[in-house]
């Protein structure tokens, strides 16, 4: 993060914005494994119909890489909001993407940052899917 006290007012909320949705992402990722509550902010997960004919064993692998998954860099979170990832399962890499809905899941979030409004689907792809 840029030194605060270099910023100005509308980029430090900006800032603050950023951070609040990437630590809901991580809380809405790691919740695949250790479970939800009713702190975590609201969504779906699904995967694209390649990576489950892989069959369970490697849809529960590719889930577990995704909800574990802590490496962030420039090239894959370039707006580090943590909406998007790579993994490795059984030698294969797959993404996995966070878009960010409404309520109903038909447009963006209103307010990214506010899970009361906000809807996540995370999806686990293999990069040909994407």
């Amino acid at each position: 993060m840029p030194n605060m006290m270099e910023m100005t007012g509308g980029e430090i909320a900006a800032a603050m914005e950023t951070m609040a949705v990437a630590q809901q992402n991580d809380q809405f990722r790691k919740a695949m494994i250790a479970g939800a509550d009713s702190l975590t902010p609201k969504g779906k997960h699904v995967m694209t119909a390649a990576v489950a004919a892989r069959g369970p064993d490697f849809q529960l692998a590719a889930t577990r890489a995704v909800a574990q998954d802590t490496t962030f860099t420039e090239d894959n979170d370039p707006y580090k909001d943590r909406t998007f990832g790579t993994v490795t399962v059984e030698g294969e890499r797959l993404f996995w993407k966070i878009d960010l809905y409404d309520e109903g899941y038909e447009w963006a979030s209103p307010d990214p940052a506010n899970k009361r409004v906000t809807r996540r689907v995370l999806t686990i792809m293999f990069p040909s899917d994407y």
